[in-house]
């Protein structure tokens, strides 16, 4: 109408980001650790410590790190997800095909991902299987976590004892379900928390293995074993945890 007034709002933009840089040894150290490679996809052993993604204070992850390696790729993005302080196989996809046929193989439980991990105290050898249901919370301060609850979905993680030390219990540990922290709360949930789990162990518990020498999260993705999206070649890939790994286990042998 004549007279009218209008008013638009004003468009909010978001700031560009600059560019990330990554010095050049940082990236020939990411490539030493890829253990799997061809046209459509990628298998590497994260390290501990380093998140797979930018985001919630964290500016950079794996993912941005490969992609500053490697200007000239057209497509890199992960496959699925490892916790911050959880290293070993990651997937990455180099097409957008493969991340649809991979994502869609893990949904299908074509994929295993096979972990070790060092628990807190004797883990019972007739518990292979547990099927706790997990319940994914928030805090008040945004903090993310996970507790076994009937209102939970539905989860299986398969365990083998591989190695017993004094107070500690090196286990295999086999997600079937690929929930949340579902390794971290089903060891919790029988009493045999992870060591250096600093969102599931007790203070006791972290006080002790930090005096032990045992100062990082026990958790490693040591194999990948799949079938190729297009060769349908099996394809199994092995992790090496790392000399700090080693080293801690050392420790608890002289125990």
């Amino acid at each position: 109408m004549a007279g009218d007034l209008i008013r638009i709002p004003p468009v909010r933009t978001s700031e560009a980001r600059a560019p990330v840089v990554i010095k050049p040894e940082f990236a020939s150290s990411l490539e030493s650790r890829i253990l799997f490679e061809d046209d459509g996809m990628l298998i590497i052993n994260k390290p501990y410590g380093m998140a797979v993604h930018g985001g919630s204070g964290v500016s950079l992850g794996l993912i941005e790190a490969l992609r500053a390696a490697r200007p000239d790729a057209h497509f890199l993005e992960l496959v699925h997800r490892l916790d911050k302080d959880t290293s070993g196989c990651l997937m990455v996809a180099k097409k957008r095909s493969f991340l649809k046929q991979l994502q869609q193989a893990i949904k299908d439980k074509q994929v295993a991902k096979i972990y070790q991990c060092l628990v807190v105290g004797e883990w019972p050898e007739d518990i292979t299987r547990v099927t706790a249901p997990l319940l994914k919370l928030s805090r008040q301060s945004g903090e993310r976590y996970v507790k076994v609850s009937v209102e939970g979905k539905p989860c299986l993680t398969t365990f083998e004892v591989l190695q017993r030390y004094r107070g500690y219990t090196l286990l295999k540990a086999s997600p079937v379900t690929g929930r949340t922290h579902q390794i971290r709360v089903h060891c919790q949930f029988n009493r045999c928390p992870i060591v250096g789990d600093d969102k599931y162990c007790s203070e006791a518990d972290l006080e002790l293995a930090n005096r032990t020498g045992l100062d990082r999260l026990f958790l490693h993705a040591i194999r990948l074993e799949l079938t190729h999206p297009l060769s349908n070649e099996q394809i199994m890939v092995d992790a090496d945890p790392g000399d700090k790994w080693y080293a801690g286990l050392e420790l608890l042998e002289q125990l």
